[in-house]
Order: C-alpha cells, then structure tokens, then sequence
C-alpha cells in the first residue's frame, strides 16, 4: 500500500486546514520545496500537493512554487486544485507533473474526465470528496446530492490511474480515517482507491492494510506528519508488512 505524503498549499505555503474551512488553516511551513524533498527523503514514492487557492479560484493560483517542487524532487507528484481544462493539465505535465487530480471539474465537466483520460491515459486521478456520503465540489464549499459511490461508478469505464477518497468530517481532525466507507467504495467499482482524511495513528494504515484487498492502493497522510503524530518512514514500513 502505498503511503502519499500531502503539501497542502496557501500563498505559497504549506498548510493544512480542517474540515476544508479556509478560515481554520494552520502553515507549517513558508517553504514547501523543502518540505516536498525532507518527504522524498524519507522514502515516499508519491508526493500529493493541492492547490487550495486553485480550489477556490477554478484556475491556478500556485504555479510558480508547484514548478519548483517539480523540479525538485524526483519521485512522481500527483496535483489537484484549480484544474478545470486539458490545457492546464498540460501545461501542468510539461512542468513535470506526473498526475493530475480533477475534483470539481469531474462532477460538472465529465466530458473533460474522458477527454483527459484519452488524450493521457493512466495520468488522470478524480478525487472524489464526501460529507456522509455525499460529494461536496469548489473547496468544499457545495454540497451536492450525489453519493460517491454514484459518481465513482461514471467513470469506470475511463483508463483512471486512482480515485482519491476523502471524507471531509475526519481531513485535518485527526480522529481516524474512515475505513469502512472507503473499503465500501473501493468494493463498489474496479478502480483503485487511495484513502484520504483524518489519519492520526499509524493504526489507521493497519486498519487499511486489512482490506487493502477491497481495492485500496494507498493511503494519503497530512496534518498527522507535520504534528509528528505519524513519522513517514514507520508508516511506510507498516504499510509494507505482511
């Protein structure tokens, strides 16, 4: 299972939020490249960076520092935040990029999924993010009466390389991922699931790691690395036991 170190980024810099509100935000750290290289250090295979003014905004707010972690670092970065058309999701891939998340564009603009997983098949992640179940869009900011497990399903026949799951009641608060909700999406479709929101201990990754099988790939941690709550190299070791 894999084991996703997140950058959360506002103005620049590193951050984390809780439960999506932007007026609940801590900063960790001025210096995100930074941060970026001390995760791939510690033996990460994939760094996950959101754009949160990109979120709010539709359209790219941190480039030029998202730019500097990529040519930074050399393990693969998954992005997401402000991605609303195939041409930032190029322009994104050509500042070396490896995947990109769509969250919002993927409930309102599906046509823009298939397109992307044509035009860059096996790079395109929909990140799907819930409240009881059902999918919030722009930030989080709107609720939606769409289930995840609805809209997950649209987009299996699409060449996605992962779903990214996050239950927004647990991101940030460190009370615990939500493991049956997750192995009920991963159960539910044919595509691979990372888990995302409220990991505090490294109990939740052997919780996870017990029905890996459902269909989990991974796992992504934030505020619980940067409160030394979870040290990334335990994590990953526990995560590759048997």
């Amino acid at each position: 299972m894999l084991i996703i170190p997140a950058i959360d980024l506002k103005n620049g810099q590193a951050v984390r939020l809780k439960q999506g509100d932007f007026s609940r935000s801590t900063v960790y750290s001025a210096d995100p490249v930074e941060v970026a290289l001390k995760w791939q250090k510690a033996g990460a295979g994939r760094v996950h960076i959101v754009d949160l003014d990109g979120s709010l905004a539709g359209s790219p707010r941190n480039r030029e520092i998202i730019s500097k972690i990529a040519g930074a670092i050399e393990i693969p970065i998954e992005l997401g935040g402000g991605i609303r058309d195939l041409a930032t999701i190029e322009s994104y891939f050509d500042a070396g990029i490896r995947f990109a998340i769509l969250g919002s564009a993927a409930l309102k603009k599906p046509e823009l999924v298939e397109a992307a997983c044509a035009k860059f098949p096996g790079r395109i992640i929909v990140g799907i993010d819930a409240r009881d179940g059902m999918v919030a869009v722009e930030g989080w900011t709107e609720a939606t009466h769409v289930s995840a497990i609805e809209l997950a399903r649209s987009f299996e026949q699409f060449n996605l390389d992962s779903i990214i799951y996050t239950d927004i009641n647990r991101d940030g608060m460190e009370t615990g991922v939500n493991v049956e909700a997750t192995r009920k999406l991963a159960e539910s479709i044919r595509i691979p699931v990372t888990a995302s929101g409220g990991v505090a201990s490294l109990q939740d990754i052997r919780e996870l790691k017990k029905v890996e099988q459902s269909g989990i790939r991974g796992v992504i941690i934030g505020k619980a690395l940067y409160t030394g709550a979870i040290n990334l190299e335990e994590a990953i070791r526990v995560s590759q036991s048997k």
